[in-house]
């Protein structure tokens, strides 16, 4: 059996955007973290910030400095949670929702790499999680 634990984001300071990514879900940073690894635990995954020197930021979407990873955050308001994600430090690179609100938005956080806001149509949101709609 194979379980994913960790998502590892190499980063200059762990602390830092450990903070950031805190704010942007609302969960905390993990007990113990420090200037060398940082994380946040999503249940039995841990999104987790590791110190590296020389440190050099993807570019997205220049392919000498490609992205290294990103991250998509469904939203029920896609406009609330763009204001919020701004104003903690995020940049918008390119929206591409429709003119009925669906769709997604990138963004690069404080240090350049790419995530996502995302609405999807159908997707219902309950106390027990998201419930996504039938693929054909």
């Amino acid at each position: 059996m194979l379980r994913l634990t960790d998502f590892i984001i190499d980063c200059p300071d762990t602390m830092k955007l450990a903070a950031f990514y805190s704010e942007v879900t609302g969960l905390p940073v993990k007990e113990g973290s420090d200037g060398n690894w940082a994380g946040i635990r999503f249940g039995e995954i841990e999104l987790a910030f590791i110190q590296v020197e020389d440190y050099r930021a993807p570019q997205w979407p220049d392919s000498e400095h490609p992205k290294q990873f990103h991250l998509d955050f469904e939203v029920d308001d896609i406009e609330a949670e763009q204001r919020r994600v701004l104003a903690l430090g995020a940049t918008l690179q390119r929206d591409c929702t429709g003119p009925d609100g669906y769709g997604f938005r990138v963004y690069t956080d404080p240090i350049g790499h790419p995530f996502c806001l995302c609405r999807n149509k159908g997707v219902v949101w309950t106390d027990q999680g998201l419930i996504w709609p039938e693929r054909d």
